[in-house]
């Protein structure tokens, strides 16, 4: 009599890197993926971290080395499956004149909530190339982190309630604000960094890494208990790249340690620069591989 198939719950968003998994189109007869019915994956995050939900998650990497910090059981696996840079996604109201990146020290920045990678990253970035630390920026926040034990910095504060992130930034509430991308019929909003994709290209090429927004990982427990579903699950992820990416997009999405070590290095690095963890992991503790099982 075959053995039935593993259940797994699984939160993983559709993207050219996942499609063929998510699909069907590649399966491993063992696994039985229960893909969570959500459209943008960072919308059930809360639910990955609070509440353990999830068997495989794609998660945001500063939620992931949050939820390590407070005992989250939860192990990564090498394999990113969203990286953008983040130069376009910093915005200003061009009405009230021209704000460049030197420009925002003492400033209000709206952002979703404290901890998002992608305002990490944006930190990161204001900090080492404009000497403007955290708490020179007064950030607004709109939502609480994913990791419930997180507390914001005296540097952040709660928008009012029912608050628009985007009209405060046309009213003159916020000088500047994170928001997903440029939006419509407003010319006026403009990116703060006045040519991202030169300046992201310039960024790569001093620090030779990509900027990881998402990763995949799993529950210590399954892990522990069946050694074989992480190396089975990154089989699938590396055949999925392979047929939803060109090989030159490969780098991008980088999977495996050795690919991986570098960018995550950094990426953990910087956000314990930030204080938003509160030890500097070393990228072995943090990655799955067979040895641990």
């Amino acid at each position: 009599m075959p053995t039935p198939s593993l259940h797994l719950k699984t939160l993983l968003g559709d993207y050219p890197v996942t499609r063929a998994l998510r699909t069907g189109s590649i399966k491993d007869a063992s696994l039985d993926f229960d893909f969570a019915d959500v459209k943008v994956p960072n919308t059930a995050f809360k639910r990955t971290v609070r509440d353990m939900e999830f068997d495989v998650s794609e998660l945001a990497i500063v939620t992931f080395l949050q939820a390590v910090d407070v005992g989250v059981p939860l192990v990564l696996l090498p394999a990113v499956v969203v990286s953008r840079f983040q130069h376009p996604y910093l915005m200003y109201d061009a009405r009230r004149g021209v704000l460049g990146p030197h420009d925002l020290n003492r400033k209000r920045i709206g952002v979703r909530s404290y901890c998002v990678t992608t305002v990490t990253w944006i930190r990161g970035m204001l900090m080492a190339e404009y000497g403007i630390r955290p708490d020179e920026i007064e950030w607004v926040t709109f939502e609480d982190a994913h990791v419930a034990e997180w507390q914001d910095p005296a540097s952040a504060r709660r928008a009012p309630h029912g608050k628009d992130m985007l009209q405060m930034l046309e009213d003159g509430e916020l000088d500047a604000a994170v928001l997903a991308g440029p939006p419509e019929a407003r010319p006026h909003i403009k990116t703060v960094f006045t040519d991202p994709e030169t300046d992201s290209a310039l960024w790569q090429k001093r620090h030779g890494v990509i900027q990881i927004n998402h990763m995949v990982t799993v529950r210590k427990s399954l892990c522990d208990a069946r050694p074989d579903v992480p190396e089975k699950l990154m089989d699938l992820l590396i055949k999925s790249r392979q047929i939803g990416l060109p090989a030159t997009a490969h780098a991008n999405h980088p999977m495996g340690i050795a690919d991986v070590r570098l960018p995550l290095e950094f990426a953990v690095n910087m956000v314990y620069q930030q204080g938003l963890i509160r030890q500097r992991y070393a990228v072995d503790s943090l990655l799955y591989s067979p040895t641990k099982a």
